[in-house]
């Protein structure tokens, strides 16, 4: 049976330290692996990408093996063919699929109906490699994750909801400030608290920004809600990362940013530059995360 990668909870909690370990150490040239020599992975993207799409070609090709690009425009995706029908078919050429798209039924059901890997390049539910290299660009700097705080500002979103599993495998506390309406979903902050993660909600900024060890935001309307820019930018005011909430963080605090990032919007242009390393350390640890993700889809780790 095929292992999947469709949100961080699927790694069980020795299964997440092996992979950030092993992320680290293939970000540090100390091991090498042609795992992936002779297999073909898919990249189904229905939503447009530039990291995502670059990281996973790069990663694949670096691990040996090769990929194949669809998009809705180029394939029968598009045009209506039964998703388990394009599973099934997908899966007697190649050896992975990896998926961006919208809704995270449409992953299910290609694991339901395919019999390869499935890999979550992001949904509107999860967006599971993004933050497990976030996670490793924290883990480079303070590898004591269960002692730290990380404060969440802004939409209760995909990014939001994987941040929320990541507290429930790495122990880390979680304060996430969103506006009223905007919340994560409440399914997934009543299973990590269950499950005995520090995770907390507030529509209070402050809240989230007092004492935090890292800050994190993203893009008040993401992609595909760009109708909603004005009513968004009315409900985020005061949610912007910027001096004030910085002041209210301990000293040294270190902010993320998954990218694109609207200067002016979510964060303000002076705190994203004096974070810069930071948040482009995060964009290249997309690489070397995905590469042990894969590695550990393919039951290599």
């Amino acid at each position: 049976m095929p292992r999947h990668f469709l949100n961080i909870l699927d790694l069980s909690p020795l299964d997440a330290q092996t992979v950030l370990k092993r992320a680290k150490a293939l970000k540090e040239g100390k091991v090498r692996t042609k795992l992936l020599d002779g297999k073909t992975v898919i990249l189904i993207f229905e939503k447009a990408s530039t990291r995502t799409r670059v990281s996973f070609e790069v990663a694949v090709r670096q691990l040996g093996g090769q990929t194949v690009f669809l998009t809705p425009n180029e394939s029968q995706l598009g045009r209506n063919e039964p998703l388990k029908d394009t599973a099934r078919v997908l899966s007697r050429y190649a050896d992975a699929m990896v998926v961006r798209t919208f809704g995270q039924e449409k992953l299910e059901t290609l694991v339901e109906w395919g019999s390869i890997p499935v890999v979550n390049a992001l949904t509107d539910q999860h967006h599971p490699c993004q933050v497990m290299s976030d996670v490793l660009t924290m883990f480079e700097r303070t590898p004591g994750l269960p002692g730290l705080k990380v404060g969440w500002i802004g939409d209760g979103n995909n990014m939001a909801q994987s941040w929320i599993e990541a507290a429930q495998r790495f122990g880390f506390e979680l304060t996430l400030a969103c506006p009223a309406g905007y919340t994560p979903d409440a399914d997934i902050v009543a299973a990590a608290k269950a499950a005995g993660a520090r995770v907390t909600l507030t529509e209070d900024p402050a809240v989230a920004a007092k004492d935090a060890d890292y800050l994190n935001t993203d893009v008040w309307a993401s992609m595909g809600q760009e109708a909603e820019q004005l009513r968004r930018e009315a409900a985020f005011e005061g949610y912007q990362l910027d001096d004030r909430l910085m002041g209210l963080a301990k000293p040294g605090c270190k902010v993320m940013h998954c990218l694109p990032a609207h200067r002016g919007e979510e964060i303000t242009d002076e705190v994203f530059e004096h974070n810069a390393d930071m948040i482009f350390d995060e964009a290249e640890n997309r690489l070397h995360m995905q590469k042990a993700i894969l590695e550990w889809v393919f039951e290599a780790l």
